[in-house]
């Protein structure tokens, strides 16, 4: 293995949680469609752009509806959970996140982060962990969502890092095969389904050692 340069982060499940916030907001989206909705339906949306996963929500109920509506339907869910999302700060940090990347910085490995959410910069704003970031690729950033490579290429060019110096961290199969497909180490956070399908698994970044790699 190259001797580590940067990490990047997925941002949802790897940062922070706002799951139940997405659920809640794809629940009353798919509600209104009269599509039922539930926890386990949730799965199928990790690491999927807002698109995506409203297409995924369509297929669920057989519905079709115009592209006025889409784009419609898009809008209000994410006000709803941009909505829910306002009292964030650093205490919903998950475990050993804030640690790592103190480290990190003080040990000159670039920070970035790789994450299908539009709202990526909003919500690391509100965690108030911007500035430790020396790059951040969203939705925003890329033409295709993973799993295709592309928002996690675009990271480490824009750390002017080779994919091999960078260590992804993800917590959704989409996100792996991403980061594989581009060839990045790929380690899976918080998630024990997708374990295998990776190099390294951690329950949480508490159990990372960056010592061991940078």
């Amino acid at each position: 293995m190259d001797k580590i340069k940067g990490l990047i982060f997925d941002l949802d499940g790897v940062i922070v949680t706002t799951e139940h916030n997405h659920f809640i907001a794809w629940q009353r989206t798919a509600n209104a469609l009269g599509i039922d909705f539930q926890e386990e339906h949730n799965e199928l949306l990790k690491g999927v752009s807002r698109a995506d996963s409203l297409k995924k929500i369509l297929d669920l109920g057989s519905k079709s509806i115009s592209s006025e509506e889409f784009e419609a339907l898009l809008k209000s869910k994410n006000d709803f959970y941009v909505d829910s999302i306002q009292e964030l700060n650093q205490s919903d940090l998950l475990p050993g996140v804030l640690d790592l990347l103190l480290k990190a910085k003080s040990k000159g490995v670039q920070l970035g982060i790789g994450s299908s959410s539009k709202n990526a910069k909003f919500i690391l704003t509100l965690l108030k962990i911007d500035h430790l970031f020396d790059v951040v690729i969203d939705g925003n950033g890329v033409t295709d969502p993973k799993p295709h490579p592309e928002v996690f290429l675009n990271g480490a060019n824009a750390l002017g890092l080779k994919p091999s110096e960078c260590i992804v961290f993800e917590d959704a199969a989409s996100g792996i095969t991403a980061a594989k497909a581009g060839g990045f180490h790929a380690f899976a956070v918080g998630n024990p389904h997708i374990a295998e399908m990776a190099e390294k698994y951690f329950n949480d970044l508490t159990e990372f050692s960056l010592e061991a790699y940078a």
